[in-house]
């Protein structure tokens, strides 16, 4: 009799307990009162939550809608903020007798928040790979029941240990070259198994890896970073997640994901898109194909995910501050859901910039994704920058080529005369390489090649766009994509107790880096504050003399650049550049020299770059 009735008191007991409301996850975990959109989708996932009833405390938010999914272990609640003002309350759960009371905080937003200023043409980007730049805590390397939990740095394609605290700890650093804006790739969880190093197979979209610190330090680095004047840029991915993410792991429906029941992988051919003559199956395959085994396809048609995605974004701008996005993958999702995301992301906050990676070999399929693109009339990207691939490719051959009728410098004018397909080509994103792609160069001998780094800087940061560059750049860091992207992020010299070589300060360079480091800072200063390559006008004249040659102009004052082609020593007739010459003399930028062009030549050493204010 005893044991029959605790047998009977441990089913009771364990019945109970089974039945306990569990909620795993809850996101947003707050939100703000006051935002233009004023719907707010909670999702809530726990065993079985669908079962259970839903109410609110709020006395300035109603519900607006509960949808349950095809899985039962999630509810999605909309909100009506319409009313809403700050206020703290609770969302209740109610299944059977058991209950379950969820606090829940509709935040005050801060003054001004709305109006952040976002990255444009004035600001110089400088790429950061977390992992690889500079590791100022240790104590987070590895975390303990984390999939990958091993650093080390002799593995390319392992972890190294990068972190917030060491990018917050050379900021100045950063300020001193006189980057004025700081783009950092993926930062939120990638609980996946080895090579996730990157960030790029997200895990859960509200919260950062905790191998580089806690959403509070990122919050904390925006802020530093805006107190020593440079904005942060942050990289988001919404055509896919990681295969470890709870979302495909156990999926709230199936129509969350494309393919959901087998790998079917991208054709990478986006330019299905725009493709008038695109089949079908080539349109489908482009932007429902998963990019990678591990990187499972999200369904952007799915309203829910839609919201999903766009709310993960606008969360990050409000908590953190963050001045601008670089959106991943950016043509292989859903062209109509991007759009709206672009739209209501500038709704909230008007001047603030998104760029798409938009990897496209022609200017012609890049322009199509552009903001207010003629190319895609009727439809509005509503995306302000996209990234100019093909630009990349030029400035990466042209400044050792000879010149020729459509070579070297020509291939510069040329390419540029094209503009024309762009809606606005001063928001392009620039540059010469970045963590996909070989370094500018790709073997330490090749970096003795002074002439070619000077023109490519000199050409990037003078001409129209907004320019990027990749860190290790300014210290002559060379490496080929042929060896592993691995080698593409090798680690910044300095940034790990016990390196050799800091390159972080003046003492630990070599004098070549010194030297290149110097160049850049020089231009990067010189070009801060300059309304006149921000703003100016481009005029150019066609390479028929083996020098490119052009003027940036804006309320009345100028700057002209000259890009000599040869390896030989050039002289040029100036009758032809008159139009952009209004004073005799100018005064060199790059080496202080005062340059005479009152007369009928000028002779250019075999390489040089010449920048002069007028």
């Amino acid at each position: 009799m005893k044991k029959s009735y605790l047998v009977f008191l441990l089913a009771i007991f364990f019945c109970g307990s089974l039945s306990a409301i569990e909620v795993k996850k809850l996101e947003p975990a707050f939100w703000w009162a006051g935002m233009k959109n004023t719907e707010l989708q909670i999702l809530l996932y726990g065993d079985n939550i669908a079962g259970c009833n839903v109410n609110i405390t709020a006395k300035s938010a109603t519900v607006k809608d509960i949808v349950k999914q095809d899985n039962p272990n999630y509810l999605l609640l909309y909100l009506d903020l319409s009313n809403a003002t700050p206020e703290k309350f609770e969302i209740q759960l109610t299944r059977g007798k058991e209950k379950k009371s969820l606090p829940y905080e509709l935040k005050a937003r801060k003054a001004g928040s709305s109006d952040r200023v976002g990255f444009n043409s004035s600001d110089v980007l400088y790429l950061i790979m977390p992992d690889r730049f500079a590791n100022g805590d240790p104590s987070n390397d590895v975390i303990k029941g984390m999939i990958d939990n091993k650093v080390d740095r002799k593995d390319q394609y392992g972890r190294h240990g990068g972190d917030f605290r060491g990018m917050e700890n050379n900021l100045d650093y950063l300020a001193d070259l006189g980057i004025t804006a700081i783009w950092v790739n993926p930062i939120q969880e990638n609980d996946m198994p080895h090579g996730s190093y990157h960030g790029y197979a997200i895990t859960d979209y509200y919260n950062v890896d905790r191998r580089f610190g806690t959403n509070e330090e990122f919050a904390s680095l925006v802020e530093q970073s805006h107190s020593k004047g440079m904005k942060v840029v942050m990289d988001m991915i919404f055509n896919h997640c990681g295969s470890e993410s709870f979302l495909f792991k156990d999926m709230p429906s199936k129509d969350w994901f494309n393919y959901p029941e087998e790998y079917i992988q991208s054709s990478f051919r986006t330019a299905s898109q725009f493709d008038k003559y695109a089949s079908e199956y080539d349109k489908d395959i482009a932007v429902d194909g998963a990019f990678a085994t591990v990187m499972p396809d999200f369904n952007q048609r799915n309203k829910h995910v839609a919201t999903y995605l766009i709310q993960t974004s606008i969360w990050w701008i409000e908590y953190s501050g963050i001045d601008g996005i670089r959106q991943d993958t950016h043509p292989y999702a859903d062209f109509d859901m991007m759009a709206r995301w672009c739209k209501e992301v500038t709704d909230e906050y008007p001047d603030f910039n998104i760029v798409g990676e938009t990897w496209l070999d022609s200017n012609v399929g890049i322009s199509f994704w552009q903001k207010d693109s003629r190319l895609a009339y009727p439809k509005n990207s509503h995306l302000r920058s996209v990234m100019d691939f093909p630009l990349q490719g030029l400035m990466n051959r042209v400044f050792t080529e000879q010149v020729s009728w459509s070579g070297g410098l020509a291939g510069l004018h040329d390419y540029l005369s094209q503009d024309i397909v762009y809606a606005d080509p001063s928001n392009l994103l620039i540059f010469l390489d970045n963590h996909d792609l070989s370094r500018f160069f790709t073997t330490e001998e090749s970096t003795n090649n002074v002439n070619r780094y000077k023109q490519a800087l000199t050409f990037l940061f003078t001409t129209r766009g907004i320019p990027q560059i990749y860190y290790g750049t300014e210290i002559l860091m060379a490496a080929d994509k042929g060896k592993g992207d691995g080698t593409l992020r090798e680690d910044f010299p300095g940034g790990w107790a016990g390196d050799k070589q800091n390159a972080f300060t003046r003492e630990g360079r070599t004098d070549k880096q010194n030297a290149a480091y110097d160049f850049m800072k020089k231009l990067l200063h010189w070009r801060q504050g300059n309304e006149v390559i921000s703003k100016g006008s481009l005029k150019h004249f066609a390479v028929v003399d083996g020098a490119y040659v052009y003027q940036r102009k804006y309320n009345g004052r100028s700057v002209v650049v000259f890009l000599s082609g040869s390896d030989e020593e050039l002289t040029l007739d100036l009758a032809k550049y008159r139009e952009i010459l209004p004073a005799a003399q100018s005064k060199d930028v790059l080496t202080g020299k005062t340059i005479d062009v009152s007369g009928t030549s000028l002779t250019l050493s075999p390489r040089e770059a010449l920048i002069l204010e007028f």
